[in-house]
């Protein structure tokens, strides 16, 4: 029986991923600001502990992750899953929209991840997953904000892939695309206060577009929860996986101009060394 340390657990792909470690007889340490809304959805379980987990505060995610061990004894999968969207332009997102958003989509990751390690290193086993999203390897008009609390999470994951490796740590940085969740809703994705007309014929349009979207997104969820058990009971977990045939495309398309673009500007770049 593997015990799971899951983030975000009241909805979305939290609630979904703790349904599957349930029914497969796993433990769960099921996390977020209101545990009764855990309850309420996945209902009494044995192997079920709701916690308190407001991901800004370190505190509580040493607290939340000290509970989890002391009622199952250790930790195996941490999902850091918890976080939220804005939408909007760069310009038009404000310093305290920035800053809110940083502190649960990056500092979250930075609380939890630090709360967990001195447990995963002593035992010298575990493997950390990080949601992040396709914008968190290729930015999109009206999400630079966003993406760059992904691309934070892409730096961070990459790192600690590297740093944890030898002590029998693994780490994935998960890329979803657009999945019919509740992700474009009031409740997870907040649009910015200042709205500027010089950005309505591209901003303006991905508004409309999100609008349009929700519910209406390409990928399964109930498949993704599915798809992170394929993840971590693989015997080499990959650093970075994409989820679904957006995310894939999106990646490949940016790899390509990336490489064409480097090509093209080759000499210029490698011009900037000292001559030997």
């Amino acid at each position: 029986m593997r015990t799971w340390f899951i983030t975000g657990a009241s909805r979305g792909f939290g609630t979904l991923i703790a349904e599957q470690a349930l029914r497969a007889g796993d433990a769960v340490i099921a996390t977020a600001r209101k545990p009764q809304d855990i309850t309420d959805r996945l209902g009494d379980h044995p192997n079920l502990l709701a916690v308190r987990l407001d991901v800004t505060s370190e505190e509580e995610a040493h607290q939340a992750v000290a509970e989890g061990i002391k009622r199952f004894g250790q930790i195996d999968v941490v999902v850091n899953n918890a976080g939220f969207g804005v939408l909007g332009a760069v310009e038009e997102t404000s310093a305290k929209e920035t800053e809110r958003l940083f502190a649960t989509n990056v500092f979250g990751v930075l609380n939890v991840t630090r709360a967990v390690l001195p447990h995963l290193r002593r035992q010298r086993s575990g493997h950390i997953v990080n949601i992040s999203s396709v914008g968190g390897y290729q930015a999109f008009i009206g999400w630079g904000v966003y993406c760059s609390t992904k691309f934070a999470v892409e730096g961070i994951s990459e790192a600690l892939h590297q740093e944890l490796a030898p002590l029998g740590i693994r780490v994935t940085v998960v890329e979803p695309g657009f999945f019919r969740t509740d992700f474009l809703d009031e409740q997870s994705l907040i649009k910015t206060e200042l709205e500027l007309s010089d950005y309505d014929d591209t901003v303006g349009k991905m508004r409309e577009f999100a609008e349009g979207a929700n519910h209406a997104q390409p990928g399964d969820p109930l498949k993704f929860a599915e798809a992170m058990f394929a993840l971590v009971n693989a015997p080499n977990p990959p650093q970075r996986l994409a989820m679904g045939s957006d995310t894939v495309a999106v990646v490949g398309e940016k790899n390509r101009f990336v490489d064409a673009e480097l090509a093209e500007w080759k000499e210029l770049s490698i011009s900037t060394d000292f001559k030997v």
